[in-house]
């Protein structure tokens, strides 16, 4: 961890070096000067020599000044230290989750992913900055403190070395409770952030449903625990303050007693016990910052620890040696392949299918929920890697491809996918960056998307809201596939991806792609059969398994599924999702209902 964060300092190690060494000058600088302060009393003012006093009291001027200046660049150079290590943790966070595949996200969460780079940095930035100043001026002033003690007077020094080792002892036992205190919270804050990010997507459904009680309910569970836990965490924290108090009372009250008594045997002078009440509170102060340092680096260590992870965090799914960098043809072949999303758990989402697609093939995939049909295009441009067996596309096992060459020549509209802010033409050139304002008309053109945009007051240039809120659900997908068509891609695989636009509109843009896009390999995920009915072959996919691939009309005699799926939507009866006897319930209802 250490290794990784300290990695992150960069070109601010300059400015990381300056700060401790300009604190350590303004620390000689305070520690000096109540050393100076005795000699002008004693000296000076008890001594009526009214030029000692003049020259002690331009000394301390000085230091003064010194002291103010040192403490300024101390400061600057650790703000710009600290302010730029926070934001190379980010770049770096951020660098490697885009080289993330589907199952790292999956594994750290997004909302967890989200905490790391907002709250857990924003920790190790203050940390950072701390242990620059004041881990470097606590200890210093201290020790300084502590040796002008001993030059002073070493009987009282002993005052202060008790003081130490009682102070020492209880910080040992509060860094113990609380460092594992500190994990939890910031677990705490992930499923805070989760509850939030959930509520904000899915507002629309909250309150088409009224459930803005039951929201309001759940983030109250997440952010009392939260509460519950920090107040636990600061109870313990807390007792820093009053034994830190406790131990420098003590201590000036010995120094007080000792102090009189040695004054008044004429073995300690005044200006020498009033350097040393300096010196006693300059300590204590020091210890006190120290014991917050080490509570701050407690709660540090734990959010360095995660952000380390994900810099750490080696992407399942990466480039081979030997990349291929040219895709032939969009030929795709499936290979008795297995696929779990949790590795060595043995529960399949496709287990031993095996089919092959010509290239300029158009290849519908249907079958109910969970049986496998996202899990199986997800593999196709290596989103998630295969558990056992192969996928190759154009005569080469997917693996071996550069990922970037491979993702550009499989071209996926999710089923999930989201527009981003800004123009339509910026969001359509995500598929294609040099495309032309032709290029982009034209691929919404086959998209069906044209005759929307036209109406819209800007035209390609209207802007688009974060996540497409200002555009429908249809709109958002036939811009997508608009997107995704400028990839020119030799494979076109859409899941789901006309679901929310109605018949007319889909069968439009099913006539486009057999009629413009013949030398593109087309996998069409969807559920009604009037999306893949033309398609050359359908997959019938039935709990993760081939049940059925073949033509329309075949399957209609040969497939017991596929049948079952065609009688019901051409019945208009139910979703093919459901069990088969809660469906025979609802079509006996629905006749019922039509006799009466």
């Amino acid at each position: 961890m250490l290794k990784t964060l300290y990695s992150q300092i960069k070109q601010y190690r300059r400015a990381a070096v300056l700060t401790p060494v300009f604190t350590s000058l303004e620390v000689v600088m305070d520690v000096l000067i109540p050393y100076v302060t005795a000699k002008l009393i004693d000296l000076g003012i008890n001594a009526g020599d009214l030029r000692n006093v003049y020259l002690y009291g331009g000394v301390m001027l000085v230091m003064a000044f010194l002291s103010l200046l040192f403490g300024i660049k101390a400061g600057q150079y650790s703000a710009y230290a600290s302010s730029g290590f926070a934001c190379n943790l980010r770049e770096a966070m951020y660098r490697n989750i885009q080289t993330f595949s589907f199952s790292d996200i999956d594994k750290y969460s997004t909302s967890g992913l989200v905490t790391r780079m907002t709250t857990d940095v924003s920790n190790l930035q203050n940390a950072f900055q701390q242990l620059l100043r004041v881990s470097v001026r606590a200890p210093f002033r201290m020790l300084f403190s502590i040796f002008m003690c001993f030059v002073i007077d070493v009987r009282m020094s002993i005052i202060f070395v008790v003081a130490m080792v009682v102070l020492s002892v209880f910080l040992y036992f509060l860094i113990s409770r609380v460092a594992g205190l500190f994990k939890q919270v910031f677990e705490r804050y992930d499923q805070l952030n989760g509850s939030v990010q959930e509520n904000i997507a899915g507002i629309r459904v909250v309150k088409s449903f009224v459930r803005e009680d039951y929201e309001n309910t759940k983030f109250g569970w997440a952010a009392e625990a939260l509460y519950k836990l920090y107040v636990r965490t600061e109870g313990l924290m807390a007792l820093n303050h009053p034994v830190m108090n406790l131990v420098v009372y003590g201590c000036i009250i010995a120094i007080s007693w000792f102090g009189a008594q040695f004054v008044v045997s004429d073995t300690l002078t005044t200006g020498e016990i009033t350097s040393l009440f300096t010196y006693v509170m300059s300590i204590l102060m020091s210890l006190m910052m120290l014991s917050m340092i080490f509570v701050m680096l407690t709660q540090s260590a734990a959010s360095g620890q995660r952000v380390a992870e994900v810099i750490d965090e080696e992407a399942d799914i990466h480039n081979p040696d030997k990349a291929i960098t040219d895709v032939p043809n969009g030929d795709v072949d499936f290979r008795h392949v297995y696929f779990a999303y949790k590795a060595g758990s043995g529960e399949y989402a496709i287990q031993n299918i095996s089919f092959q697609v010509r290239s300029g093939e158009t290849i519908g995939v249907i079958g109910g929920t969970g049986s496998g049909k996202s899990s199986l295009v997800n593999l196709v441009s290596r989103l998630y890697d295969v558990s056992k067996g192969a996928v190759s596309v154009g005569g080469h096992d997917v693996r071996q491809y550069d990922l970037e060459v491979l993702r550009n020549a499989v071209s996926v509209v999710l089923q999930k996918n989201v527009l981003f802010s800004g123009t339509i033409l910026d969001n359509l050139r995500w598929g294609n960056s040099d495309a032309t304002l032709e290029e982009c008309q034209e691929a919404c053109r086959m998209a069906c998307a044209d005759e929307f945009i036209e109406q819209m007051p800007e035209g390609y240039n209207t802007r688009i809201e974060q996540g497409g809120t200002n555009v429908s659900g249809g709109q958002r997908q036939r811009l997508c596939i608009a997107r995704a068509l400028l990839k020119r891609p030799k494979v076109l695989v859409l899941d789901d991806s006309t679901s929310a636009c109605d018949t007319a509109t889909d069968a439009a843009i099913q006539r486009a792609f057999r009629e413009e896009l013949p030398e593109i390999t087309k996998i069409i995920i969807a559920q009604r059969i009037s999306s893949v009915r033309e398609c050359d072959r359908i997959l019938v996919l039935d709990k993760g398994r081939v049940s059925g691939f073949d033509t329309h009309e075949n399957l209609l005699r040969q497939n017991a599924i596929y049948r079952e799926i065609n009688t019901l939507q051409n019945e208009d009866v139910g979703d093919f999702d459901e069990p088969k006897k809660s469906r025979s319930r609802f079509k006996n209802t629905h006749l019922k209902n039509k006799k009466s």
